[in-house]
């Protein structure tokens, strides 16, 4: 086997990793062209496990750019999210586990933000990725000790917080679709009752889309008339609602000439909407758009 197909073998895994350490699949493939290039000029007789050994090198280079991407999100204009992926793409990695959907949700990713770089990586590495500490210390460079340290520290600052997916797949989707026919009739009551009472909307327009809204929305009463108005009410001629799964979850994508304008991202639970979470940013859609040109769709 040549060393170029012995990344490539490895590729969709540290496309997985990297993605869940920052957040943005463009940045993720950036990351893992990096490590793809330490390997060509690592003289490889002195890898023992390509696999660790990938793995350590890319979870650095993410490392790296969270130091970075952290003091950009702070000044970021209005909500940060996560870049939205279709699940079907090799960034979020095949979800064959819980731990692997849960991980790549936008509900969590935007979660991960709370912590410290070494954090995540600890974080993800362990609990999407089932590492050892034994493992993660020699990524990381650091004791056993402070591996699990840094996973109890994860933990505790996450709190009670992380998503619930009760939901089945099916659930999901019929909330997704009432919720979309509600909002795109006008319905401002029908939607308001599919929508939890303390519900919360945000939009990340980074500053670039008129009427993306620059807080958080909270209460069935604002949301719905958030989107009956805003979102799905002033929509351009031509445009089209499309159901997709994004980031593991059914989602509504806007399309005009095949191109997306935005991407809307329900939170279900108990049967209600929960959260919802708009990508309006055409930055974060570049990533997207290409997904959806060559699959077809």
């Amino acid at each position: 086997m040549s060393a170029t197909e012995e990344f490539e073998a490895q590729r969709p895994r540290l496309l997985a990793l990297a993605y869940r350490l920052l957040g943005s699949a463009s940045e993720a493939e950036d990351a893992v062209q990096d490590a793809f290039l330490r390997w060509n000029a690592a003289d490889r007789a002195l890898i023992g496990t390509p696999a660790a050994w990938l793995a350590k090198v890319l979870t650095n280079l993410c490392l790296n750019r969270l130091d970075s991407a952290r003091a950009r999100r702070e000044r970021y204009v209005g909500s940060w999210l996560p870049e939205p992926v279709l699940t079907a793409d090799p960034a979020p990695g095949p979800l064959e586990t819980a731990e692997l959907r849960e991980s790549v949700s936008m509900a969590f990713l935007v979660l991960l933000e709370r912590l410290t770089p070494p954090e995540r990586a600890v974080f993800v590495l362990r609990e999407a990725f089932g590492y050892g500490h034994r493992e993660i210390a020699d990524i990381l460079d650091v004791t056993e000790s402070a591996s699990q340290q840094l996973h109890h520290r994860a933990r505790l600052r996450l709190g009670r917080d992380r998503p619930r997916f009760e939901a089945s797949a099916p659930e999901r989707r019929r909330v997704v679709e009432r919720f979309l026919a509600a909002a795109a009739d006008g319905d401002m009551a029908g939607l308001e009752r599919l929508l939890a009472a303390d519900v919360v909307s945000w939009t990340d327009g980074g500053g670039k889309v008129r009427r993306a809204a620059r807080r958080p929305v909270t209460g069935a009463a604002k949301v719905a008339r958030l989107f009956v108005i805003g979102v799905l009410g002033g929509l351009p001629e031509g445009a089209e609602i499309r159901i997709v799964e994004v980031n593991g979850q059914p989602a509504l994508v806007g399309l005009l000439g095949g191109r997306p304008f935005g991407v809307v991202l329900p939170e279900v639970a108990d049967g209600l909407v929960t959260a919802v979470r708009v990508v309006a940013n055409p930055d974060k859609l570049e990533y997207l758009a290409g997904q959806l040109a060559a699959s077809g769709a």
